[in-house]
């Protein structure tokens, strides 16, 4: 896949298939539009390719008082994270649009006219139920078909009914996370959700207690962290080995708290160094909320069923 961040520098195709959106989370939904890309693409012969934005368009724009998350937006991927996901699907081209306030500003025919013909040289556009776009999100599905024939332009939407029956949206999943139900949340997405940060040094009071943690800590600052909890994680190291692991989010009460929550992961049967190397943990259940112990004896005896139970759950014993 061949990744443009600047649509300058975008090389105008010919009979392109394309589709356009934020992709959060590159979710079920999400997944059906990207299938469908391919399979047009595949029957017209054409490339195909997504335009997305960054950074997320709500955290250029305010929100309106009705929106359904009026509270600071956190992601659920990373830029990173989403060009990786949108690899996966094998499309060819990946156009990041940097999204301002002046390109917001952009009329619905200019959005048209400017990106999708003169930049991408789009043939065919394949769009979610309900997609809008241009200033105001004044443009829609009905406005691309009643111009198609003076754009040169075939749009196709994704059936409503296909897209309520996957029932999934972004803020559905943000919600899940929130309380920590990454079990809904790994249903909805279609693959279990990760987090990825650098190895930061802590206060080392897990080695005290045989349970040393690699302390994750996240350059991106928007991206959805679960709710407090211990979790049964896998755990990628730089090296690209993989690990069970037990992971708690949460500010350690038994140890004296922290002002700032941490995140902590505790990779089962290894033995290494981490420190200032990247660490990517993928949730795959909840086990229980952070809790305060009688002290480390007690916290140490629980640390040890939860060992046990995050085994059962990534590894099967």
């Amino acid at each position: 896949m061949q990744v443009v961040r600047d649509p300058a520098a975008f090389p105008r195709l010919t009979n392109a298939v394309v589709t356009s959106g934020t992709f959060d989370g590159v979710h079920l939904g999400h997944q059906k539009i990207l299938q469908r890309l391919q399979e047009v693409a595949r029957q017209t012969g054409g490339p195909s390719v997504v335009i997305t934005y960054w950074p997320h368009p709500r955290l250029v724009l305010a929100p309106p008082p009705s929106h359904p998350e009026p509270k600071t937006l956190y992601l659920l991927n990373t830029l990173e994270e989403r060009i990786e996901k949108l690899d996966a699907y094998g499309v060819d081209y990946l156009l990041i649009v940097p999204f301002t306030e002046e390109f917001a500003g952009w009329s619905s025919e200019q959005y048209i006219r400017e990106l999708l013909l003169d930049t991408v040289g789009t043939s065919k556009l394949v769009i979610g139920y309900d997609h809008r776009f241009g200033k105001n999100r004044e443009g829609s599905f009905e406005y691309l078909q009643q111009h198609a024939a003076e754009y040169g332009l075939e749009v196709e939407e994704i059936p409503r009914a296909d897209v309520d029956a996957v029932g999934v949206s972004s803020t559905r999943i943000r919600r899940a996370l929130e309380v920590g139900d990454v079990g809904t949340a790994n249903r909805y997405l279609g693959y279990d959700y990760p987090f990825t940060g650098t190895v930061v040094r802590g206060q080392q009071l897990g080695r005290t207690i045989g349970y040393p943690t690699a302390n994750i800590q996240c350059e991106e600052t928007l991206k959805q962290v679960p709710g407090r909890g211990v979790y049964a994680v896998m755990a990628t190291t730089a090296a690209g080995t993989r690990h069970p692991a037990m992971l708690n989010i949460g500010v350690r009460p038994t140890v004296g708290g922290s002002l700032q929550e941490t995140v902590e992961a505790h990779l089962l049967d290894f033995d290494g160094d981490l420190y200032d190397q990247p660490l990517t943990v993928q949730f795959v259940n909840r086990l229980r909320d952070e809790q305060k112990f009688s002290g480390l004896d007690a916290l140490k005896a629980q640390l040890a069923l939860d060992a046990d139970a995050a085994r059962q759950h990534l590894v099967g014993g």
